[in-house]
């Protein structure tokens, strides 16, 4: 029995860094490329990342994760997985919009170690998935400076937590996102951008998150009935950068806005601004000769 179940937690394990990973090197993989840069058409190697960032939006406690993994990226003439986006069709990516999946994660937190949830069940694993809308807005070219890009992409994802023994839906996310990417910003292989993304979520999100049930419910935390409706706003800044011919490294800091948040009043909700930060790296170690474009 003990056997089996440290080969069921390691399952867990991996699933989370699975998940969290493609999240996570999607968006460093956006982060590298712009539209004539000319790339293999398959690569692989590790991908590893250090996280900071609130227990929950709104939380007044962060919690710090560590992710290493191995990723694999394809390019191929119809389909294309990993590069910038989970997978999408190369039919429907033309040159000033694609259509493909939109995915995002979050680690849980354990309610004993934050006092405002303390007693209250544990925060799971959560992660989204939905489709995504991506529109460049215009091209900017500059002498000294290199090229840019801006963006909106509208995303509606259907939100789920786990524990690993079971999945449980928690409704859904609207978030549109306005990113603007410029390469060759302080030299020619660095890149920065700069995102602004409101977000809105159904009611059985914001329960999850600032609902206090009765049974739950104390002296210093009445119960509230969580609503739907706005949840924040994130202002996020990241800098990509080629520390060796193979090795990428991301560095980047965000901070959520959650001001005339639909459950600002819940005593869950303690903190309308928040911060995250970020770093890692993205090392090739096996690449094609073929080269195709980066779009």
């Amino acid at each position: 029995m003990a056997v089996e179940h440290s080969r069921l937690c390691l399952v867990k394990y991996w699933l989370v860094i699975a998940i969290v990973t493609l999240s996570g090197n999607v968006k460093a993989q956006q982060e590298i490329s712009l539209e004539d840069d000319m790339r293999p058409v398959w690569e692989a190697g590790i991908f590893a990342a250090a996280f900071n960032a609130p227990e929950y939006p709104g939380a007044n406690k962060n919690q710090t994760n560590v992710i290493p993994s191995p990723y694999f990226v394809y390019r191929g003439k119809t389909l294309r997985i990993g590069d910038g986006s989970i997978a999408r069709a190369v039919a429907v990516d033309k040159s000033w919009y694609e259509l493909d999946l939109s995915l995002s994660a979050s680690f849980g937190a354990d309610s004993d170690e934050n006092l405002a949830r303390s007693g209250m069940p544990d925060l799971d694993f959560i992660f989204e998935l939905g489709p995504q809308l991506k529109m460049r807005l215009s091209k900017f070219d500059f002498a000294d400076h290199g090229r840019g890009e801006l963006f909106v992409n509208l995303q509606t994802r259907a939100a789920f937590s786990t524990d690993f023994s079971s999945i449980n839906k928690r409704g859904y996310v609207f978030q549109p996102e306005f990113i603007y990417r410029q390469k060759g910003w302080l030299s020619e292989k660095t890149a920065l951008s700069i995102g602004l993304s409101p977000t809105w979520a159904s009611e059985k999100l914001h329960d999850y998150f600032y609902q206090v049930d009765q049974e739950f419910a104390t002296e210093q935390r009445p119960a509230y009935d969580a609503k739907g409706g706005y949840l924040g706003t994130r202002l996020l800044l990241s800098v990509s950068f080629n520390a060796t011919e193979n090795i990428r490294m991301f560095v980047g800091t965000s901070t959520s806005m959650h001001t005339g948040a639909a459950n600002e009043d819940s005593p869950l909700f303690l903190d309308k601004n928040t911060y995250s930060v970020g770093v890692g790296l993205v090392w090739r170690l096996l690449e094609s000769e073929e080269k195709v474009s980066g779009r």
